[in-house]
């Protein structure tokens, strides 16, 4: 068996400690980490509670980043950004709050961005199955089949 190095609750609390405050996590990516680092059960609750009250640990927070992150930068649509936090083990609670933080005009405006440029894009002589490939695209981002309509409705 290869040697696996082993941490005191102390060193490992550090080491979490770094790993949060680098960037927001999420219960289950904190609970990972401690998996990985081969930290028994009452170790792991001992240093979640430590992260929690010293606010290295929020989910709402989380999940407020995360939808803004995921919305600004890689221009997700809702359907996908909640069904990657329920993945995550994020409470609906906590999904609503950090949905609250999409702008629904910019919203439509990273759809209608998204839709020209793909529409721009795909070579197809057949206006239906250009439709059709360009809203597959836009509901692979997460975005809901009537406001793709709407916009593919305006576009083509």
């Amino acid at each position: 068996m290869p040697y696996s190095k082993t941490y005191t609750v102390t060193e490992a609390t550090r080491l979490l400690e770094k790993y949060c405050a680098y960037q927001e996590r999420c219960h289950k990516e904190v609970e990972q980490k401690l998996h990985n680092l081969n930290m028994i059960t009452e170790a792991k609750e001992l240093i979640i509670l430590h992260l929690m009250e010293h606010n290295f640990l929020n989910e709402e927070r989380f999940s407020k980043a995360f939808v803004r992150g995921k919305f600004s930068i890689k221009k997700w649509g809702k359907i996908k950004i909640v069904n990657e936090l329920k993945f995550k083990n994020i409470s609906t609670y906590n999904i609503k709050s950090g949905l609250k933080e999409i702008n629904e005009n910019q919203y439509l405006q990273n759809l209608d961005m998204l839709a020209s440029k793909k529409i721009n894009l795909v070579k197809e002589s057949n206006s239906y199955k250009k439709r059709v490939k360009v809203f597959n695209y836009l509901k692979s981002k997460g975005y809901e089949n009537d406001i793709i309509n709407n916009c593919l409705n305006k576009l083509l």
